[in-house]
């Protein structure tokens, strides 16, 4: 029997402990460095600095959703994830094509290479780990 007090299915156990902190060291790197930069330097390169909030903003909410739990942050966080990982192959194939377009990197700028390739690697172990953890969670 279900009850509306039941606490969600935990996400952040194992594998998933490790994802909520890397993503929180990313939210932290994310957003101080692009609040800095926007408040700084915006006419400098205003497209890598708003990529790199909007990716601070990402990081956070699937943060939060890990630690959330439940099956609805379980798709919440497969969907944003999916979304990252475009984001962080768009934005890299872009500033390899036309490095015009940012005069300044993005978090996600050369797939993450100023973050050791973290931005492309956290994506793709959350996809795996959210899709392995369909099967353990429940609504």
């Amino acid at each position: 029997m279900t009850t509306a007090e039941e606490k969600p299915a935990r996400l952040i156990s194992g594998p998933g402990l490790l994802l909520v902190w890397f993503y929180g060291v990313m939210v932290v790197g994310a957003v101080s460095r692009s609040a800095y930069q926007i408040a700084t330097e915006l006419d400098r390169a205003p497209l890598a600095y708003s990529l790199s909030a909007v990716a601070g903003l990402v990081y956070g909410f699937i943060t939060y959703t890990l630690v959330r739990g439940g099956e609805t942050a379980r798709r919440a966080a497969l969907f944003c994830c999916a979304a990252e990982l475009a984001g962080v192959l768009i934005v890299g194939t872009w500033t390899l094509v036309d490095r015009s377009a940012f005069p300044d990197a993005t978090v996600w700028s050369d797939y993450g290479m100023g973050y050791v390739f973290i931005p492309v690697l956290l994506p793709l172990s959350a996809l795996y780990w959210l899709r392995k953890a369909r099967n353990t969670v429940t609504p």
